[in-house]
């Protein structure tokens, strides 16, 4: 409630957007990043009149919110849940749930805007341009990613973002002084913002002053810090409930009319003419707004028809026809290539035919091999750039990400694997939004050697696919990562990890083995029983179940097995979330039940792999941290050699019941 003044200064008055289509593509963002506030979003959506959309991206005729979505605030299936979700309630631009996420996922959405007024504008026709306002709350400005968004913001020069800094003093646990007195202001001036406060929430006037000084700045971010109260009582004998989105109590809003001087007993009330208010202000303004923007599209789009039909598929997540035709195939080699250097092959034969791929490091361009040849880098004097430098800010770099995604571009980012714990709520939104962002990880196993185990990931690779919704593709080889990537790009509502190598790994021969298309269904036979294993072949008596670089090493154990005369099958099984989306004949036909002898190679942790082998299998896997030696000394140390997996897979065989042959 103590910003409603504020949220009404800025919808009726500043906020160009059209209630009517809450998708047009030139609107301005509204972000609650104080996401336990969300009644004040759902009250404006609902006063706003804001539509529907579906997920096809077609604005439907019903309300985005209606009263009775109110009436079940924070009950089940209404579109007024505890903390704004996106593609859940339409107008809800972003997930606003953990402090700080509002903000730095606003970070995206400004550089979008100024990327694609760079990339799309014409002197006749300025598609792009618009601004990015953000609420954030005293939580948000004590989360470290708030610190790392606002360093790139200022950095940047993103004077079309405007935070606005509610100062009410209070957290869950009481007042502000508990833990928290920054000098907010002098911390953003050192962050190269243009700061201005507002010292009455209450004050029409100074707040549009605050606005109308946002969008005279022209080189610098803005936050305007708002000095409002919550609550009531002693500073620390606070309502908890009411700090953090619960209703407030019959008493609490009996008080709270008397005090605004409202009916005691009125429930739910609308006045008359509050909403054709709103119709002749936000309403009216974002029509015609939105109407003149869409007829300067047209022409746009007969003058301009590639540059308007990439706009058109990018609204729909859509790829350009043709878009995978310079994907380049790699021929076999032992010696091989590094998977992230594989990728960056496939990345810039992509990145030519899509045009809004923007690849990005956490200050590892070389390293993670992410660079785009001839690119310029996205900075103030080069907004058109494509090449994004994040700094060492992993959390940001994953923020950005997701606002450069909502505002439909397709964003890549990148980092050592073990480094992805810094990023891990942003990459978790991405999945829980649904949107198709590349989070690209190399570095990927205790084969980077002497780097030693602060930088070898173990759990990382288990802790991502225990995100629903995240598909973690590990590719064996140069043939697969360019698979990988098909599967990637052929995506509107899904993120990936794809997790590659630091070190060069043998690109298997494909006469030999199985086409690397099996990686588009997550698992595949790549070597099975019958080669060489003599003259009535027959199905498995073993297999061997590795990912990423550790399949060359069961293809060299699977050949000293077939030599003694042991049926065995190799199976690559580079995303798990794939596989399991298969229909159960073609599992079976991978991973027959039959067959209870399996071996799991993966040079990480071990959990989640007893469900692939079973508990008859051995899984070789890292139960420990990792040391600080080349990559061969540490193969041996943690047994991932062909010799030792082969006699694991005659440990196996011995025990096993025999498998009948066909």
């Amino acid at each position: 409630m103590a910003l409603a003044p504020l949220a009404y200064v800025l919808w009726q008055r500043f906020l160009r957007f059209d209630p009517s289509d809450p998708i047009w593509p030139n609107r301005d963002r509204f972000v609650l990043s104080a996401g336990h506030a969300s009644m004040l979003l759902y009250s404006m959506l609902f006063l706003a009149g804001v539509k529907a959309v579906d997920p096809d991206y077609e604005v439907v005729g019903e309300p985005a919110v209606g009263l009775g979505d109110i009436k079940q605030f924070r009950q089940l299936d209404s579109k007024c849940p505890g903390h704004p979700e996106y593609r859940w309630t339409s107008g809800v631009e972003t997930t606003t749930g953990p402090l700080g996420q509002g903000i730095a996922t606003s970070v995206g959405m400004a550089v979008a805007s100024q990327w694609q007024a760079a990339h799309f504008n014409r002197p006749a026709a300025e598609l792009f341009d618009f601004d990015v306002y953000a609420i954030a709350g005293d939580g948000c400005l004590m989360e470290g990613v708030s610190s790392e968004a606002a360093s790139f913001a200022g950095h940047q020069k993103l004077h079309n973002l405007c935070w606005v800094y509610d100062n009410n003093h209070i957290t869950i646990d009481g007042h502000t002084s508990l833990t928290y007195d920054d000098d907010v202001q002098a911390r953003f001036e050192g962050y190269h913002w243009n700061v201005t406060r507002v010292e009455d929430a209450n004050d029409l006037e100074l707040i549009a002053r605050g606005f109308e000084n946002f969008r005279a700045e022209t080189e610098r971010p803005t936050l305007i810090i708002v000095d409002s109260h919550i609550g009531w009582g002693s500073p620390h004998k606070q309502d908890t409930a009411e700090v953090h989105g619960e209703p407030l109590g019959e008493e609490e809003v009996r008080e709270t009319k008397k005090f605004y001087g409202w009916p005691e007993d009125a429930e739910f009330l609308v006045p008359e003419g509050v909403v054709e208010h709103f119709a002749e202000g936000i309403g009216k303004r974002g029509a015609e707004l939105r109407g003149e923007w869409e007829k300067l599209f047209e022409s746009y789009r007969s003058e301009e028809p590639e540059a308007g039909g990439q706009l058109d598929a990018m609204q729909r997540r859509e790829l350009p026809d043709g878009w995978d035709a310079d994907i380049p195939s790699f021929e076999a080699d032992e010696k091989g290539l590094a998977t992230r250097k594989a990728s960056n092959k496939v990345e810039n034969a992509v990145a030519a035919n899509v045009p809004w791929l923007l690849p990005g490091a956490a200050d590892l361009t070389g390293s993670n091999s992410v660079g785009l040849e001839g690119a310029e880098a996205f900075e103030p004097d080069t907004r058109s750039g494509r090449q994004f430098h994040y700094g060492i800010r992993e959390h940001e770099s994953a923020a950005i990400s997701n606002g450069l995604s909502l505002s439909k571009l397709r964003p890549l980012w990148s980092t050592y694997l073990t480094f992805s714990d810094y990023a891990r709520p942003a990459i978790r939104l991405s999945a829980l939004m649904e949107l198709p962002v590349i989070h690209l990880f190399t570095h990927d196993s205790i084969g980077l050697g002497e780097d030693g185990p602060t930088h070898q990931p173990v759990e990382q690779i288990a802790s991502l696919r225990a995100v629903p919704g995240l598909d973690v593709i590990r590719p064996c080889d140069a043939n697969e990562v360019a698979e990988a990537w098909r599967a990637t790009m052929d995506r509107h509502h899904q993120p990936v990890a794809l997790v590659l190598t630091r070190q060069d790994v043998p690109i298997l021969d494909r006469g030999k083995y199985a086409s690397a298309e099996g990686l588009r269904r997550g698992g595949y036979v790549l070597a099975d029983a019958r080669e060489g294993a003599g003259p009535d072949g027959g199905d498995p008596e073993v297999i061997l179940i590795a990912t990423g670089s550790e399949v060359a090493l069961a293809v060299e154990a699977h050949e000293q097995l077939v030599a003694d005369g042991i049926r065995c099958r190799v199976v690559s099984l580079p995303c798990w979330e794939l596989f399991d989306r298969q229909d159960d004949d073609y599992r079976e036909s991978v991973l027959p039940k039959a067959v209870t002898a399996r071996v799991s190679i993966e040079e990480a942790s071990t959990m989640g792999w007893d469900r692939w082998v079973g508990p008859d299998g051995v899984v070789v896997g890292m139960n420990t941290f990792g040391s600080s030696a080349p990559l061969k000394d540490l193969q041996d140390k943690f047994g991932f050699t062909p010799d030792k997996i082969a006699e694991a897979a005659r440990g196996l065989v011995k025990r096993a019941p025999p498998v009948a042959s066909s």
